[in-house]
């Protein structure tokens, strides 16, 4: 699972990280949470270019009757992602690097949940394995939609949730952007290692998605711990 996100990193280094065409103008987001709008950064139009754009966070496929779908489609499993019907046409043609800096999930502690801001241990900026489809309306309306990939949680991250967000490693962004990448190389990328996360509990706060700025991110409870998943 992976239903709240952050990105507070400033857009220079976004675009460094990420070949931009342009620098992003974002504002620092704490919060992001499913139906807001997420960072994303597809392809351009100037050969092997890249653009950032804010995407709808919940796919909706272009062949859908309703946008309301698109809530349950935030995420897609990477054991269905070929072969369910919502995301097997955008991981073939439609894939995007979804961008953030952070992410939450919660332990559950009796009746409350406690939430856990996971990030780089080295700090900065990463990617996510995303897919994209564009969906227009009975109205004409146009709205650019997305999913983030997940797969099986590992290490410590599996005492707060059983699934984690696959990550795309600097190495493998313009694969997992071509639409030449074969296959079994997506697949290939999908099963690495994450990066070095830590895991810091943080305040109630950020459980309300209404919710922003850097009181989200407020220490709760025990100092941080570092996760490191191995070769990557």
């Amino acid at each position: 699972m992976c239903g709240r996100a952050k990105l507070t990193t400033p857009g220079d280094e976004i675009a460094r990280a990420f070949g931009l065409d342009d620098v992003p103008l974002l504002e620092p987001r704490y919060n992001v949470a499913p139906t807001q709008p997420i960072a994303a950064v597809r392809p351009s139009a100037r050969a092997e270019g890249r653009v950032l754009h804010e995407l709808r966070w919940g796919l909706i496929p272009y062949w859908a009757k309703d946008a309301r779908i698109g809530v349950s489609c935030i995420n897609a499993r990477v054991e269905t992602v070929t072969t369910k019907s919502h995301f097997k046409e955008p991981f073939r043609s439609r894939r995007c690097l979804v961008v953030a800096d952070g992410f939450y999930e919660w332990q559950r502690q009796g009746k409350t949940k406690r939430p856990h801001h996971i990030h780089a241990a080295t700090g900065g900026v990463f990617a996510f394995a995303g897919l994209w489809d564009r969906w227009v309306s009975s109205e004409g309306e146009v709205v650019e939609s997305c999913a983030i990939v997940t797969t099986a949680a590992q290490g410590e991250i599996r005492t707060l949730h059983d699934r984690m967000p696959v990550f795309v490693a600097p190495e493998d962004h313009a694969a997992w952007l071509s639409t030449d990448t074969p296959t079994p190389d997506l697949e290939a990328i999908l099963a690495k290692p994450p990066p070095s996360l830590s895991l810091d509990p943080v305040s109630t706060y950020v459980n309300k998605a209404d919710n922003e700025g850097p009181d989200c991110l407020r220490p709760e409870g025990a100092t941080n711990l570092t996760l490191d998943f191995g070769p990557h």
